[in-house]
């Protein structure tokens, strides 16, 4: 399956969550892509919308590894350290850098807002495809720690190993394909145009509603 562009991705995903509809769940995205697609959502499902600030940490030869995973609280998730021939405390030190970013991001985002409390809520957390899925475990992990009633990861496209590992951590899924290959998430977007910061501030500003919906 092939997606014309985020749009089109995001209504489908309101299909199969028309169970939360009318139930304000708290809808977070993973910034920046999935960020459009999450405003539909909640729009369509007369939720809340938010972000959902966590990062992988990569190694230093390689951005696209993902040694461990942050978030901006400052919780720090490590995979195994030994494998990537860094010690703990190396990770650390990077990860630090990765945490600061994501602070600076929710200044940048939501100037006039902490992160919304998701407490004894429904939490849907929107990405636009998953491909290893450490960034969607820590956001996922920095979630149960707030005591949601419920976790909801909604994507238009995921990889097996993603979908096991997030379903090992407690969360329920909404996927709408699991390719048995899967090298990129631009793959399955015949539109998949990069998703700008001054977007999704309009976006978390409420001055861009959505009422383009039409995919």
């Amino acid at each position: 399956m092939e997606f014309k562009n985020r749009i089109e991705a995001a209504l489908k995903l309101v299909e199969h969550l028309q169970e939360q509809k009318n139930k304000n769940p708290l809808v977070l995205a993973i910034p920046r892509g999935a960020v459009p697609m999450a405003r539909i959502i909640a729009n369509e499902l007369r939720g809340e919308l938010d972000v959902a600030l966590v990062h992988k940490v990569g190694h230093p030869s390689n951005s696209e590894f993902a040694m461990a995973s942050v978030n901006e609280e400052g919780d720090i998730f490590l995979g195994a350290p030994n494998r990537y021939g860094l010690s703990e405390a190396d990770i650390k030190i990077l990860a630090a850098k990765e945490i600061k970013k994501l602070q600076q991001k929710r200044k940048q985002y939501t100037p006039h807002h902490k992160p919304i409390d998701p407490k004894n809520r429904v939490v849907i957390i929107v990405d636009d495809g998953i491909a290893t899925g450490s960034t969607m475990l820590a956001a996922v992990r920095s979630l149960q720690a707030k005591k949601p009633a419920r976790i909801i990861v909604a994507t238009p496209v995921a990889s097996s190993q993603a979908v096991k590992s997030i379903l090992s951590e407690g969360a329920e899924m909404v996927t709408l394909q699991i390719p048995q290959t899967f090298l990129s998430v631009g793959d399955f977007f015949k539109d998949f145009s990069q998703v700008t910061d001054e977007e999704v501030m309009r976006i978390l500003k409420n001055e861009d509603k959505g009422s383009d919906v039409t995919a």
